[in-house]
């Protein structure tokens, strides 16, 4: 079981996505990769592609596979919106340090 949780900000932001036709079958994949200046980085992305080793966040709007579960357990996803951005963050108490502009961390 996957304690991964999507804030009420987030959850929106999808839902909103999924508005659009092309987008209604789609779901919220959250990987985590390989890479960025702290050895790791979050990747999100818009799937509509099941595989065998994923894990549903939440019913047909968000997952990760079991490779990023570790990594994410425990994590709070949130959408945010600042003055001239929006973007997904990941609140992960697994991350030992960030880089500074937080898209990727190590553990």
């Amino acid at each position: 079981m996957n304690s991964i949780t999507l804030s009420n900000t987030a959850l929106a932001r999808i839902n909103e996505i999924k508005q659009k036709p092309e987008n209604r079958e789609k779901f919220l994949r959250i990987s985590v990769s390989g890479g960025g200046c702290s050895g790791f980085q979050y990747v999100f992305e818009l799937d509509g592609k099941r595989h065998k080793d994923d894990v549903e966040i939440v019913k047909n709007i968000a997952i990760t596979d079991e490779t990023s579960l570790p990594f994410l357990n425990g994590a709070e996803i949130e959408f945010v919106k600042e003055l001239g951005a929006s973007y997904f963050k990941v609140n992960n108490p697994n991350a030992k340090a960030k880089c500074g502009c937080g898209s990727s961390f190590s553990v």
